[in-house]
């Protein structure tokens, strides 16, 4: 889910309640212009043919939509979602000429390691580390990147430590890069609350728990996430089955642990660690995206500074969390205005 720091802007304003738990312009912000921002939602159900191609330690999942020779787009999802997030925006993109690419992220869907001997480490730069081994595998260059919850941070992160890859950044609720030592300073009360499942998942009831209860959990999670989405049981099974993943469970738990600083990262990845500890600001051109689920912090305010290069934010006012699955027109065509920033 999104960055505790977001989560407390927002229960400092009231906005607890409501909520679960690179780039220089003066553009206002404005709520996003639309007759129905959820038009299109449900429209497709399938991804296609999966496809599999081994980058850097894994072999990675995902689904591909559009000419091979479309500007390339990769749009990444985040907890508890799956690559069915994207099922109603790639289709548009495809059909405006972007080549597609939707991964499963480590630890979903038929994403595997290539050896029993790497660690389940979920940290933001392992993470984003995968992201560019799948571009080196497929041949792109530079990408315009984009997502949600994990994958608005995967995409923050490689904006920040890769640049030079990233055309282009869309990030629902903005900069979301994780600073470990920020994280463990308190929140007040009713944000503490909000990170319950976070709390949960740094016991050994958790885990167990997740990995007992893992589709009811995440069902739950969906619900809190985005209380006026509608999905019904079908959208929800389609994701479900990547949690079957058997390096699910232990991807998540990492994740959570280490953003708490009760798990290790691997020392790899330290140099970006620190880099990324610094809060650099997002240079490539980006659209930040807010939404209910952002509670007072969905204006972008808190984070306009984070961004130095061409910029817009927008607000879509009545959708959750889940907001390429929720509103795939406006998210669609923010991966396309991006582009032409």
């Amino acid at each position: 889910m999104i960055s505790r720091r977001l989560f407390t802007q927002a229960v400092v304003a009231g906005a607890a309640a409501t909520s679960l738990a690179a780039c220089s312009s003066d553009t206002p912000v404005a709520p996003a212009k639309s007759p129905d921002l959820r038009a299109g939602s449900g429209k497709n159900t399938s991804l296609g043919t999966i496809k599999q191609i081994n980058a850097g330690v894994l072999d990675v999942a995902y689904a591909e939509f559009g000419p091979s020779t479309g500007q390339p787009v990769i749009l990444l999802h985040g907890w508890p979602y799956d690559a069915y997030s994207y099922v109603d925006v790639a289709p548009l993109l495809a059909s405006a000429g972007y080549r597609v690419i939707v991964p499963y992220l480590r630890g979903y869907g038929k994403t595997a390691f290539l050896s029993a001997q790497t660690v389940r480490n979920g940290q933001q730069s392992a993470i984003a580390s995968d992201i560019a081994a799948l571009m080196d595998a497929l041949k792109i260059e530079k990408a315009i990147l984009g997502g949600f919850d994990w994958g608005a941070r995967t995409v923050g992160v490689m904006a920040t430590l890769w640049p030079e890859r990233c055309k282009a950044a869309v990030m629902v609720s903005g900069y979301i890069i994780t600073n470990l030592k920020a994280n463990q300073q308190p929140l007040p009360p009713a944000a503490e609350q909000g990170w319950w499942y976070q709390y949960y998942f740094a016991t050994e009831r958790g885990l167990l728990g997740y990995r007992q209860n893992r589709h009811d959990f995440n069902k739950l999670i969906w619900k809190n996430a985005s209380p006026r989405w509608a999905f019904d049981d079908a959208t929800y099974e389609r994701s479900a089955t990547s949690w079957g993943n058997p390096d699910h469970v232990g991807i998540v738990i990492h994740n959570y642990r280490w953003r708490l600083g009760l798990a290790p990262g691997e020392p790899q990845y330290e140099a970006h660690e620190q880099e990324l500890a610094a809060a650099p600001a997002i240079t490539v051109p980006a659209i930040t995206i807010g939404s209910d689920f952002d509670g007072a912090a969905a204006d972008g305010k808190s984070y306009r500074a984070k961004f130095s290069g061409k910029y817009e934010h927008r607000v879509f006012t009545g959708i959750g969390h889940n907001v390429p699955q929720e509103a795939p027109q406006p998210f669609a065509q923010a991966i396309m205005d991006a582009d032409r920033l």
